[in-house]
């Protein structure tokens, strides 16, 4: 494929994109045509993911979502290989710790709020110039599930996805007459390494407490799939997985129900 031909292609930078939903969201919109930035601390999380995608389809750039001076080198790399085109900046990359609140240490706490949601801002400020200069482009978050309502035994991550989900919300009206969509996933719960981690102050992992509580798990595959109708869609928040639908109807309809049935349960955190 020619210098300029590989230019036309549209193109998505995907932060934490080493595994789970953001590998497999690279994988379905390489496989559609795109041109795909890989964005991860984890090198060879990159690297395995890059392997599974179309040669020639992708760039890695190591990335670690709270530095702002990473996010305008992997950007700036990108560009160079986009044709100076981002389509979709997909913020995805996210880390998910759980238990009560104070089970949860004040720096485990910063750590969460630095990645979920100044790594968001961050890789906004960062993109912008890009996004500006690509007609019909979009930014993607993902949002969560527990973006809805507060969930017990995940405070501080749930807080951070009510603040990704704000900021969607605002620069959705404020973007809009520039052309740019702003977007966000609310997947359930995903079966990836992020549940592996164990909960603070005791021995089981997240994976765990999801299993004992019997909750579902959703597919990254269609988590991916998701993404891609969300940025061709008009719907600015996009509930994935039984559980995500669940908890917005809840939240919206019957609140006073989902909180009593949270207090029975208070299974995540306990």
């Amino acid at each position: 494929m020619s210098e300029s031909a590989s230019h036309q292609r549209k193109a998505i930078f995907i932060s934490g994109g080493g595994s789970g939903i953001g590998r497999a969201t690279a994988r379905l919109f390489a496989g559609r045509g795109w041109f795909v930035g890989i964005g991860d601390i984890n090198q060879a999380g990159m690297e395995e993911t890059a392997a599974l995608l179309p040669a020639g389809m992708c760039s890695i750039h190591r990335l670690d979502v709270r530095e702002r001076e990473q996010w305008q080198r992997a950007l700036g790399e990108f560009a160079e290989k986009s044709g100076g085109r981002i389509d979709v900046l997909f913020n995805n990359a996210g880390v998910g710790l759980g238990g009560v609140f104070d089970a949860l240490s004040p720096e485990d706490a910063d750590f969460v709020i630095d990645v979920n949601f100044r790594g968001v801002m961050n890789g906004i400020y960062a993109g912008l110039p890009l996004l500006r200069a690509t007609p019909g482009s979009c930014i993607l978050n993902t949002g969560s599930a527990s973006g809805f309502y507060g969930t017990p035994g995940l405070s501080i991550y749930s807080a951070t996805k009510f603040a990704v989900r704000a900021m969607t919300e605002a620069l959705e009206v404020e973007f809009a007459d520039e052309g740019i969509k702003v977007r966000s996933l609310m997947p359930g719960f995903i079966d990836t390494p992020l549940l592996q981690r164990a909960v603070p102050g005791s021995n089981e992992t997240s994976r765990d407490r999801v299993v004992q509580a019997g909750l579902e798990f959703t597919p990254v595959e269609q988590v991916a799939q998701a993404a891609w109708d969300a940025v061709h869609g008009d719907t600015v928040h996009t509930p994935v997985g039984k559980t995500a639908k669940r908890l917005a109807f809840a939240s919206r309809w019957i609140p006073g129900r989902l909180r009593k049935q949270l207090k029975s349960q208070r299974t995540l955190g306990e």
